[in-house]
């Protein structure tokens, strides 16, 4: 993969096809492989940017005390697409990505053309429910590793605390030992992943609702209906403060709506396609309701 060597430390990219460019973005304990289906679709059309985020299975650590809240995340996102020089760009997010690209869009707006938030963290359910006990176990010395080695037993990898909520097919086994492998092959990537830990808070989230509420480029809001740990109903609060934005209903889904339903692509190529970038899309707009 192609690095790119920022303040903040060296990050890892993916660069796929020619086009407009679209930068996806990724959650917690992943990375950027995980929208694979969708780029290998999207590709012959538009050229794809997947950077790894420093969210605990990037392979290589930032420089130490990097800010890694969540707008410090933001910050970075913003950065790599200016050292990129990136503009106009469809900025498309998931999971915690979706909280990093909702920040970038409210605090660094300049480079972005459209959003588009699938389903993800937003307003109060920033970590959600289910992995809230991580953000102590952060502050304490390497019991974030504790809590993590069970990860490594794909037995384990089903339950709700770990990744068995976020899709509804089979687990990408092969992938997630590539996340473990990362997190516990280097102590400086448990170090980012700690202070990431650490800094989950609602109240960026809220901050960014409430500057998006005046946001005036083109945006799709692409929520699984059937998600358990982010609600649609979110979705459609999101859809509903965003200016002219876009809501859609992706079916048979949990939160992993490029692997659950790739489909979803189509969404993004027809969105994009639809809405000239940096211009607010006309009421009505191009695409099916969902």
């Amino acid at each position: 993969m192609p690095r790119l060597t920022l303040d903040q430390g060296t990050v890892q990219y993916r660069d796929t096809g020619d086009g407009e460019p679209v930068l996806l973005l990724h959650g917690y304990l992943m990375n950027g492989r995980l929208w694979e289906p969708v780029v290998d679709r999207l590709a012959p059309d538009f050229r794809c940017i997947v950077p790894d985020l420093p969210l605990g299975a990037h392979r290589v650590p930032l420089n130490r005390g990097t800010d890694l809240s969540p707008a410090g995340i933001a910050r970075l996102v913003a950065d790599l697409l200016a050292a990129l020089d990136l503009r106009r760009v469809t900025l498309v997010g998931n999971d915690f990505g979706t909280a990093v690209a909702q920040i970038v869009a409210a605090r660094h707006p300049e480079r972005i053309g459209r959003l588009v938030l699938t389903s993800g963290e937003c307003f109060d359910n920033c970590p959600p429910v289910w992995f809230r006990p991580l953000v102590p176990a952060a502050r304490v010395p390497g019991l974030l590793g504790l809590s993590f080695r069970s990860l490594r037993l794909r037995a384990v990898r089903r339950l709700p605390f770990a990744y068995g909520l976020l899709t509804k097919g089979a687990l990408p086994h092969d992938m997630i030992d590539e996340w473990t492998d990362a997190f516990f092959g280097d102590a400086g990537v448990r170090r980012d992943c700690a202070e990431v830990t650490r800094h989950l808070d609602p109240a960026p989230l809220f901050d960014a609702a409430e500057r998006l509420a005046s946001f005036d480029r083109p945006a799709l809001v692409a929520f699984a209906r059937e998600d358990r740990i982010f609600p649609f109903a979110h979705g459609e609060r999101l859809a509903a403060l965003i200016p002219g934005a876009r809501l859609e209903a992706v079916p048979d889904s949990h939160t992993w709506v490029m692997r659950d339903q790739p489909e979803v692509t189509r969404l993004i190529r027809e969105f994009i396609r639809a809405t000239p970038a940096g211009t607010p899309p006309k009421d009505g707009g191009l695409l099916p309701r969902g």
